[in-house]
């Protein structure tokens, strides 16, 4: 088989080939309903797949909180201001779910000391 007849990113209009599909065992091909994030549907199919054996369908949720956006975790305020103007260069749009806070605290009510002993040494 030569390059050409395998390397379809040059196409217009790039489709399988006969010749192409006779070599293939099992070949699918999904997308997302809105078409926006393929490798978000790509990891719930993964998912959904990990959690069935093919005789029923498993209780999986549809949409995490992140939807089908990119998620961006900035550790420092340099770097969510480095985010910001990487946004504004690329023409995206964002939204700052935790409005400017770069704190990570503990929610209230979380045990804040260990139940764990703290290990004293061998006796001597």
């Amino acid at each position: 088989m030569r390059a050409r007849e395998f390397v379809s990113e040059g196409h217009v209009n790039a489709r399988i080939t006969k010749r192409q599909q006779s070599g293939t065992r099992g070949l699918n091909t999904f997308s997302d309903g809105e078409r926006r994030n393929n490798d978000y549907i790509l990891n719930r199919v993964m998912m959904a797949v990990a959690a069935t054996d093919g005789t029923f369908l498993p209780d999986l949720d549809k949409k995490s909180w992140a939807g089908k956006d990119k998620t961006a975790h900035p550790y420092t305020q340099q770097e969510q201001d480095m985010l910001k103007m990487a946004y504004r260069a690329a023409g995206a749009s964002y939204d700052d779910v935790n409005g400017g806070d770069m704190n990570s605290e503990e929610p209230p009510g979380g045990n804040v000391q260990s139940p764990i002993q703290g290990f004293k040494g061998y006796p001597r």
